[in-house]
C-alpha cells in the first residue's frame, strides 16, 4: 500500500505502482467507442498511463490538455488517459475541449486495473477512484517511468515523464 494526500490528509492505496525495469501488467479496459482495450493492443509503441480519479477535477482535466498538447510531437507513442469516469463522459469531454492526441480509457466494466496498478483508493473519500499517477511503458511493455502523486490535488510530472521517451 502507498499513502498519498487530499488536500493534505492521508489516504492509502491497494498497492504500490509497478517496480521500473518490470513488466507493465496487462489489463482491459474500456475506450470511447465501447471496445475493450489492453496493454498487449499497444506492443511495439510506447504507452504513457496518465491515471486519475475523474474528468470532472480541475486536475484531471489539466492533465489530459497537458498530454494531448505534448503527445502530437510524440513518435510511436500513445497516452491512454485512465479513470473510472463512463466512456460517454469522456467522450464529451474530448469534443468539447478538442482532444485527439491522446485516448480516453475507463475501467468501469472491470476494476482489475488499479489493483493491477496498485492505484485504487482504499481509504478516504475518494474510495473506487484510481489515485493520480503515471506509468510510462516501453515498445516491449517494461516499465520505464512512475510517479505516484504524493497530494492528489497536485498535476504530475510532465516533464520527468515525457524525458524517458526521448
Amino acid at each position: 500500500m502507498a499513502t498519498v494526500t487530499l488536500e493534505g490528509n492521508k489516504i492509502e492505496t491497494v498497492g504500490v505502482l509497478p517496480s521500473v525495469g518490470s513488466k507493465a501488467p496487462d489489463f482491459k479496459l474500456v475506450k470511447q467507442d465501447l471496445s475493450d482495450i489492453s496493454l498487449s493492443d499497444y506492443l511495439g509503441k510506447k504507452v504513457v498511463l496518465n491515471i486519475f480519479p475523474s474528468l470532472d477535477t480541475g486536475t484531471c482535466a489539466a492533465s489530459v490538455r497537458a498530454f494531448n498538447k505534448s503527445a502530437a510531437d510524440l513518435k510511436d507513442t500513445v497516452v491512454l488517459c485512465i479513470s473510472a469516469d463512463l466512456p460517454f463522459a469522456a467522450g464529451r469531454f474530448c469534443v468539447a475541449e478538442g482532444i485527439e492526441n491522446v485516448e480516453t480509457a475507463s475501467n468501469f466494466r472491470d476494476k482489475d486495473f488499479g489493483n493491477l496498478y496498485g492505484v485504487d483508493f482504499k481509504t478516504g473519500p475518494l474510495v473506487g477512484l484510481l489515485a493520480r499517477s503515471v506509468v510510462v511503458v516501453n515498445e516491449k511493455g517494461e516499465v520505464i517511468y512512475t510517479e505516484l502523486v504524493s497530494e492528489t490535488v497536485n498535476e504530475p510530472n510532465y516533464d520527468a515523464a515525457l524525458a524517458v521517451l526521448k
